[in-house]
């Protein structure tokens, strides 16, 4: 898996990364969703180090990455805190400017990046998601019922427990259809309590705080 990557755990000003990067020329990030790591890119990542840069992160609360501590407001999972990670990520790396690709939950620290760092994004590319803002807003009874995990996640502590009591069940997938090493690498993941309460975290902060920052760009004409 990741033939010729380079496997690494950078400390950065706020938290620390697990991370892997190869390949040679410009440099592109991809963010994993949940409860995934940045070993869901394995098949990807390969493809693209023949023209590019390469650079894969756990994002902070997901994976081996760092667990951010918690906090009324939910700051510290915030898209926000993990944008100032991909720039902070990406400068240790040498690159100052970068595309960012993000799937499913990492699409909104994709767009955070964009929208806090624009100097920094050379492009942007949103895999499955829409800023949280938007959902929000859009949501009836049909979203609530087919998205209803949003809701359910922003809970306190039911969630953690009510996946922990069969992680494998919950999320399930297959050797199969991820590869056997990364399904090993994800399936470590789900059954990390620690890490089920960060990727939880990052659903919290979506209600609590991201949308605010979503609002905060629409007043002001971004």
């Amino acid at each position: 898996m990741f033939e010729g990557f380079r496997l690494e755990t950078i400390q950065l000003p706020e938290a620390t990364l697990r991370v892997r990067h190869g390949g040679s020329g410009p440099p592109v990030l991809l963010l994993h969703g949940h409860p995934r790591t940045h070993a869901t890119w394995h098949r990807v990542a390969p493809l693209l180090a023949e023209n590019h840069t390469v650079v894969c992160p756990d994002l902070r609360g997901f994976g081996q990455s760092s667990i951010p501590e918690d906090s009324h407001d939910h700051a510290g999972s915030s898209k926000r805190a993990k944008a100032r990670d991909c720039v902070a990520l990406m400068r240790h790396l040498g690159f100052d400017r970068f595309a960012v690709v993000g799937h499913d939950r990492g699409s909104y620290t994709a767009f955070r990046t964009a929208m806090d760092h624009p100097s920094a994004v050379t492009h942007l590319i949103v895999l499955d998601g829409v800023p949280i803002l938007e959902a929000i807003e859009r949501c009836d009874a049909r979203f609530a019922t087919e998205w209803w995990h949003w809701f359910f996640f922003a809970q306190p502590d039911k969630p953690e427990q009510a996946i922990m009591a069969n992680p494998e069940a919950w999320y399930g997938g297959s050797a199969d259809q991820m590869g056997a090493e990364a399904f090993a690498d994800y399936r470590a993941a789900i059954f990390d309590a620690r890490v089920i309460h960060g990727m939880v975290e990052d659903y919290r902060a979506g209600l609590s705080i991201d949308h605010l920052h979503d609002a905060d760009d629409r007043r002001a004409g971004r």
